[in-house]
């Protein structure tokens, strides 16, 4: 019997998959993972703001005045992680989560088909890996305008996931039935 358990409307789809539960779905989704950047970027926000309160940097450690910013970047980072102090070290470990967590949501919103969150996905990423060079930046090189770049950046992710929050909570259409 068409339409009986399991059937859906005859059209082969089981029940509970019709295009609007489909796009609530995956509203859904965007949803969450906007929510979830948007909690990262705060938690970050916060280690980088203990960093910045309780931290003094050495003048001397590994990738600190590197000639070579990328060779210099993988050495500090090798360093502090490890050996640094406690707050930048989280601080920077979290980073490169966040790195690559923006990335997953770039797959995420590109699998949505959503022109708009892959946007904001894209952007958001590029100001978060923004922030992470110029955290190296800073580290190795200790110049303020790196931390004022980094902490810019940071605000443009917060405004693209946050975007992206209302965006997927916004109905589909007039009549989202």
């Amino acid at each position: 019997m068409r339409g009986h358990a399991g059937h859906g409307t005859g059209t082969g789809e089981p029940m509970g998959t019709g295009a609007g539960k489909g796009q609530a779905g995956r509203a859904g989704r965007r949803l969450a993972v906007n929510f979830a950047a948007c909690l990262l970027l705060l938690i970050q926000y916060l280690l980088g703001m203990a960093v910045n309160v309780y931290v003094v940097l050495p003048a001397r450690h590994p990738g600190a005045s590197a000639s070579d910013y990328f060779t210099g970047a993988a050495a500090g980072l090798g360093w502090v992680i490890p050996h640094g102090p406690a707050w930048a070290a989280a601080h920077a470990a979290f980073g490169l989560a966040l790195v690559l967590a923006a990335f997953a949501g770039i797959v995420l919103a590109r699998e949505q088909r959503s022109r708009a969150a892959t946007l904001l996905s894209v952007l958001g990423a590029l100001a978060i890996l923004g922030s992470a060079f110029n955290g190296v930046s800073f580290l190795n090189y200790g110049h303020p305008f790196s931390s004022m770049i980094m902490a810019s950046l940071w605000a443009l992710a917060l405004a693209c996931y946050l975007t992206g929050m209302f965006l997927a909570a916004r109905p589909a259409g007039r009549n989202p039935m």
